[in-house]
């Protein structure tokens, strides 16, 4: 009978982490004002030299992420681009350098000089691409190889491959098509049967697993949602039950966590708050309450369960990937199955009754400062774990969403209430699908629709 009633080691895990939380909260709410201000400051400075250290130099330990090499680049670049900050000329010439030796010969990028071209490494070295912008980081990429990489990774399920001969998964479709939206060569040949491939992996809680008959995790279930509404098939989705898991992985602590029954983790921040972005968009363009939100709303900001707020996205978003087919491929693609941007653009929600957020964003917004937040510079998992680049980029991105999830107009910043801590917490906008700064995508997209 004792054994029935004793802690799993879930349970005990997440005793832990609940501990270790509300101890920061504790001694937070317990400090004079002036230092609760610093604690909920973001440490901009910190932040930007920890992040330009990392891109100049890495010590040995870094050498089992010598295949992710790419993905370091973006990780930083995307980072210092969130806080507006930019790296010097010398550094963003070394960069550019360095991702063209990454560069396959047969198109596509590898994890570092001289290795095979991988989908994940080439949506990081295109996304570092498009994050430097100018001429040089944006004509650097050949399109016309990397199209025919996709092609070669296009598997008869309709999923991609990560690489020759590797895995079929949900990121592979997403890393594949989100690549090709940005460089404007996503065509039907690419497209075809990726939406049967992605459903296959929608399951009974809602969310969508890295392959069929897996479980439902965030970052599979941002992955496959952005790439159904690049390729125009999102309806497809049971919207109603993704809707649901997604509210409700985030957790106690204010942050969220990946999968069921999992713990709290930084970098979901995005992962999941970034699912927020794109249905909050998604209602703006079908009208008001086209996708059902379930009952209990709560126009309360700090209520841990209102609902998405659907009148207001980033300017720019209003740019149409399919009216432009004057790139360098047009003789060779056929670009009737490329996304409307629009139909998740910021003109489009004019009209539609508000809709309050689906998450408590002033709660994620508070576990990213206290408790991911490194004050010497970086953030992290959460408390207890070292802080690293990666947990750095997506609770920054997470901090980017979470700061615009109320606005109602597309063209004014968000209000003070919406940022917690100092108003200069305030981070640059993103574009959701591609998660890069909105005016570095829309760079991109000038520059890969007129040439």
């Amino acid at each position: 009978m004792e054994s029935l009633t004793s802690p799993t080691v879930t349970q005990r895990d997440q005793l832990l982490v609940e501990q270790q939380v509300f101890s920061l909260f504790k001694t937070f709410y317990n400090m004079p004002p002036s230092s609760q201000s610093f604690m909920l400051e973001l440490q901009r400075e910190n932040h930007v030299e920890y992040l330009t250290n990392g891109l100049k130099q890495l010590g040995p330990s870094f050498c089992v992420l010598d295949a992710n090499r790419p993905w370091i680049c973006y990780w930083i670049l995307h980072s210092i681009a969130l806080m507006d900050e930019f790296v010097d000329p010398e550094l963003e010439d070394n960069t550019i350098d360095f991702l063209s030796r990454c560069e396959d010969p047969n198109g596509g990028y590898g994890g570092g000089p001289g290795q095979m071209p991988h989908l994940a490494t080439t949506y990081a070295a295109v996304n570092s691409l498009v994050t430097l912008g100018g001429d040089k980081a944006l004509s650097s990429v050949n399109r016309e190889k990397l199209y025919s990489f996709m092609q070669q990774m296009k598997d008869a399920s309709g999923g991609f491959r990560m690489h020759d001969g590797g895995e079929i998964d949900v990121r592979a479709c997403y890393t594949a098509i989100s690549v090709a939206s940005l460089l404007n060569i996503l065509d039907d040949k690419l497209v075809q049967n990726v939406g049967n491939y992605i459903l296959s992996c929608q399951t009974y809680e809602g969310g969508i697993s890295g392959e069929p008959g897996s479980e439902a995790h965030g970052g599979y279930t941002f992955c496959g949602l952005a790439t159904m509404i690049l390729i125009n098939e999102v309806d497809r989705l049971d919207l109603s039950s993704l809707i649901d898991w997604v509210v409700f992985r985030q957790g106690v602590e204010g942050g969220f966590q990946g999968r069921t029954n999992k713990l709290v983790d930084g970098c979901y921040s995005f992962w999941q708050g970034g699912i927020f972005a794109l249905i909050k968009r998604l209602n703006s363009t079908k009208g008001e309450r086209s996708i059902p939100l379930g009952d209990g709303e709560d126009s309360d900001p700090e209520s841990p369960r209102t609902t998405a707020s659907s009148d207001a996205t980033e300017e720019g978003l209003n740019k149409d990937l399919s009216q432009d087919d004057s790139h360098s491929q047009k003789d060779h693609h056929d670009t009737s199955s490329r996304v409307n941007v629009a139909d998740i653009g910021h003109n489009s929600s004019k009209g539609h009754a508000k809709v309050n957020p689906l998450f408590n964003s002033l709660a994620l917004q508070q576990y990213i400062l206290l408790c991911s937040q490194d004050l010497n510079g970086g953030l992290r998992d959460k408390p207890g774990k070292s802080r690293d680049h990666y947990h750095t980029c997506y609770c920054l991105s997470g901090l980017s969403v979470c700061q615009r999830s109320w606005l109602e107009d597309e063209d004014a910043p968000p209000l003070p209430h919406a940022v917690l801590g100092p108003y200069s917490n305030l981070l640059e906008p993103i574009h959701p699908l591609y998660n890069v700064v909105l005016d570095r995508y829309q760079e991109a997209h000038e520059f890969y629709t007129s040439s």
